[in-house]
């Protein structure tokens, strides 16, 4: 039967065109990065200091020796981190690099699936293989399989915490969650939409899982102390090199303290105000709530804390695919073109112009964030704004959104073909167009 799948055959439908194009493509591009762009590897190698950690733990001497003064990527996991993390260093460097990037790659084909089922698609829908192209066509996906980090187990992490978030199993989501801090503390900011919608078995397992491996790593590690004292003090520190946070670019074209936190601050107004929106009035529909909220939290953690990495945008993936929901924020020009600064791969350093090329290249990651941001916060004001003038309160979606059918349980959203036009009993009957049937089997082909 699986075989039969490959059997070349002329696509009848559009929905049947687009499938047959894209899946090689998509196929193809992720051999790509992973079997020859990650194996190759590049000048920026973040795995090189976790595995001398890792084999220093195991060979118990001390492990936060890193030198903060050099550019170089840097150990900076906690022992908690490090217990968890061990292992890859029980086979030699070339082939525990190899396996950790097929790990991830692995985890994020399996994040893949899931955010496909979350949204109600199927892997015969024309978004799987859309969603599998631009994935491993974004910088995020490269970079992290070609400099060899955690990104994409922490992009599972994610995943299947907001399915069991979701469905309220809250000690799995919890300690989903608490794994992947133990690591590292991207994911820490989703910890807030368990407390609003107080899921607090939830909170409670997330925060007690990395101080429980903690307390196993400690009596473990030749120098645990030295990560609070040496290495946590310098996660908070902003620094001018590889940092698109907006106090890290601060730094680096020397702006004035004053206008650094007055654009911090000017945009945590911005997401305040979009997460009570968000809180107030649609924190029932529980799916748009959650990616949404989601995404303004992360993306603010990222933009406005003391460090913010490129490649960190792979946490938006759930965020960005609530575009096929009708009431999404993300349904507008500037919002894509916000996403095309912090996830595109292309470099706009310049020969020509090297000045503007640097510019650019530096600062569409910090715009491209805050754009985002801002983006959410319009669409969500004007709402709220029109409702209130309009006397709709506290419903903010127009009628049109509620009226119209819900993708998720559609699966296809626009991708469907239009109904047929209503026509007045008093009419009579009509010809039915020549191609209206055939606009029905590819409305069914695409729900498939």
């Amino acid at each position: 039967m699986f075989l039969r799948q490959l059997e070349p055959r002329t696509a009848r439908t559009t929905a049947d065109v687009i499938r047959f194009a894209l899946w090689p493509l998509a196929v193809m591009t992720v051999l790509n990065r992973v079997f020859i762009k990650a194996v190759n590897g590049f000048v920026t190698d973040d795995y090189k200091p976790v595995y001398q950690a890792s084999l220093d733990f195991l060979n118990g001497r001390e492990v936060y020796t890193a030198n903060f003064d050099s550019v170089d990527p840097h150990y900076l996991y906690p022992p908690s981190g490090t217990l968890l993390i061990a292992p890859i260093a029980v086979i030699d460097y070339e082939k525990s690099r190899w396996l950790f990037i097929l790990l991830n790659a692995v985890a994020i084909l399996i994040a893949w699936y899931l955010l496909l089922r979350l949204f109600n698609y199927t892997l015969r829908s024309i978004a799987a293989p859309v969603l599998l192209l631009a994935m491993f066509m974004s910088e995020t996906v490269i970079n992290t399989l070609v400099f060899t980090n955690v990104n994409g187990c922490l992009l599972l992490a994610e995943m299947l915490f907001l399915i069991l978030l979701l469905r309220r199993r809250d000690v799995w989501a919890g300690v989903v969650l608490g794994l992947s801090m133990a690591v590292k503390p991207t994911l820490a900011p989703l910890l807030l939409i368990a407390v609003v919608r107080k899921q607090w078995t939830l909170v409670a397992t997330a925060v007690a899982v990395p101080i429980a491996l903690t307390a196993v790593a400690w009596p473990l590690s030749r120098d645990p102390e030295r990560f609070f004292t040496r290495t946590a003090p310098y996660l908070f520190e902003t620094r001018d090199y590889f940092n698109s946070a907006i106090p890290g670019n601060a730094e680096y074209y020397g702006l004035p303290p004053w206008l650094t936190w007055t654009i911090r601050l000017t945009m945590a107004v911005l997401v305040l105000v979009s997460l009570w929106i968000l809180y107030r009035y649609y924190r029932e529909d529980e799916l748009f709530f959650v990616t949404t909220a989601s995404g303004v939290l992360l993306t603010a953690s990222w933009l406005l804390a003391s460090l913010g990495q490129m490649y960190y945008s792979m946490m938006l993936f759930p965020f960005l695919m609530s575009v096929v929901l009708r009431n999404s924020v993300l349904r507008n020009w500037p919002a894509w073109l916000a996403v095309f600064g912090f996830l595109s791969y292309d470099k706009w350093l310049s020969d020509r112009w090297p000045d503007i090329g640097r510019n650019l290249e530096y600062l569409r990651i910090t715009f491209g964030w805050g754009l985002l941001l801002v983006v959410v916060f319009c669409v969500l004001g004007d709402r709220y704004l029109a409702a209130r003038r309009t006397g709709r309160l506290p419903r903010l979606d127009p009628v049109w959104m509620a009226d119209a059918p819900d993708s998720r349980d559609a699966g296809v959203d626009d991708f469907a073909a239009p109904a047929p036009p209503v026509r007045s009993p008093a009419a009579g009957p009509a010809a039915e167009p020549e191609s209206a049937g055939a606009r029905v089997v590819e409305t069914q082909a695409v729900r498939s």
